[in-house]
């Protein structure tokens, strides 16, 4: 049996890693890990400045159980072409240029797998965002939404007033492209990590992929990206289609998350009508890279999730 930080830290011989160009010629990263006996096909797609890497004992949970993953890192972050000239500012200048990505992606996608069984969107955080807005939206149709922290408000140290009305002015000041802290005002490694995991040595496995590859690394996000991110969400909640989405969904939500709002998650939640699996103090905002107790969890109640889709 291969223990769990080999499982985090070595490459699957299985899986590829390929290059997808989207429509208007941006070059993206792209994983796949066919499974032996497939029952399904899942798309997984991270959070704002996640990698591939950081989910591949999820990618090995999921395979053992039948579904072939494919993954692709968002444009401007991973091993994807970045959007400025300083590569370490996570940016966007519209989310609608990722919903676009995604949804040229997923026709792609789905087009390969033909007769390969059920088709499942699972989205982390920012990527759990952009999954729903791209099923509310129509732009793709997928059999079942798997949805773990979504982004679907944000956690702002000012509060959403005041914190809405700096990231306008910074805007409207030019600033949208720089980042919203400066080098030596990061948030401390144990603050990081206590924001997303409480399992240190899952948490570490960033700093080892990063150490191989340091072109994969990405910092804070920029003034714009947060002026982008939140006119998405707010017109996400403000659509009348999100009350009529008629798939099966699954909801993660960490109660106690500091870096989204799991109150609005969970409001979103009913309004769809989603599966919620709810967590308390115990868990951060990676419900799949936290301690044993809360990861296995999570896994089994997307297994379940999976089980009847797959039916």
């Amino acid at each position: 049996m291969i223990d769990s930080l080999s499982l985090r830290r070595t490459f699957p011989a299985d899986a590829r890693v390929t290059r997808w160009i989207a429509p208007d010629g941006w070059d993206h990263r792209r994983f796949d890990w066919a499974a032996a006996r497939p029952v399904g096909r899942l798309l997984f797609q991270t959070g704002r400045a996640d990698v591939i890497e950081k989910y591949l004992e999820v990618f090995a949970h999921l395979v053992a159980g039948g579904w072939s993953v494919t993954a692709f890192d968002w444009r401007g972050q991973g091993g994807s072409g970045r959007l400025l000239a300083d590569r370490h500012v996570g940016h966007v200048g519209e989310f609608s240029v990722l919903v676009e990505d995604l949804r040229a992606f997923w026709t792609e996608w789905r087009a390969e797998g033909d007769g390969a069984g059920r088709h499942v969107l699972l989205g982390h955080s920012m990527g759990g965002h952009l999954a729903l807005r791209v099923a509310v939206e129509g732009a793709v149709a997928p059999d079942a939404l798997i949805l773990v922290a979504p982004m679907l408000g944000l956690r702002l140290p000012t509060g959403p007033l005041l914190g809405t009305g700096i990231i306008g002015l910074m805007n409207a000041l030019g600033r949208g492209e720089r980042a919203i802290w400066r080098a030596g005002e990061e948030p401390g490694l144990h603050t990081r990590q206590r924001n997303l995991t409480h399992d240190v040595e899952r948490f570490e496995d960033e700093a080892y992929w990063y150490g191989r590859s340091p072109d994969l690394a990405l910092g804070p996000p920029s003034w714009g990206w947060l002026r982008s991110a939140s006119r998405s969400m707010r017109a996400l909640l403000r659509d009348p289609r999100l009350d009529r989405l008629s798939i099966p969904i699954l909801v993660l939500i960490a109660e106690a998350d500091r870096l989204v709002d799991s109150g609005c998650s969970l409001r979103v939640a009913a309004r769809i009508g989603a599966q919620v699996e709810r967590f308390g103090p115990e868990a951060a905002h990676e419900l799949l890279r936290e301690v044993d107790p809360v990861r296995l969890r999570a896994l089994a109640a997307i297994d379940s999730f999976l089980s009847g889709i797959a039916a």
